[in-house]
């Protein structure tokens, strides 16, 4: 890995959630809570809609580094907060982007900040991966 310098890009992307996405979150992880798919119950929360999963987010997010890292074994901390829902609507799901940055940098690891956003709204704050550089 060449030298990181603060404000680097280090990945990109974008990934489109869907009904069916949240579906098959739920069963992997077995959170069934009614709000990730159905909008009755999401609606009589006071919710917008079908909530995405805080964790299927937080998991995609930091994805999102795997193959800049080439090992997922290298990443040694990762903390979110979770100030917006992504609203996954039922016809044309939602797309979550994904910029992954270099905060800090020192001899041995760096901190990489996530901006995770759904349109212009950010859905994950003080999204940040400590990972190991050697």
């Amino acid at each position: 890995m060449s030298a990181l310098e603060v404000g680097t890009v280090v990945a990109e992307r974008d990934v489109h959630l869907t009904r069916e996405s949240l579906v098959r979150y739920a069963g992997a992880s077995g959170d069934f809570n009614p709000i990730h798919y159905r909008d009755d119950v999401a609606v009589a929360m006071g919710l917008p809609g079908v909530l995405a999963h805080g964790m299927l987010t937080m998991g995609l997010a930091v994805e999102t580094l795997v193959g800049w890292l080439g090992d997922s074994g290298r990443i040694l901390e990762y903390g979110v907060r979770f100030p917006k829902p992504v609203i996954v609507d039922p016809a044309e799901g939602a797309t979550v982007h994904v910029v992954a940055s270099v905060g800090a940098v020192d001899d041995d690891t760096a901190r990489i900040d996530l901006k995770v956003t759904h349109g212009e709204t950010a859905v994950l704050g003080r999204a940040q991966v400590r990972v190991r550089l050697v």
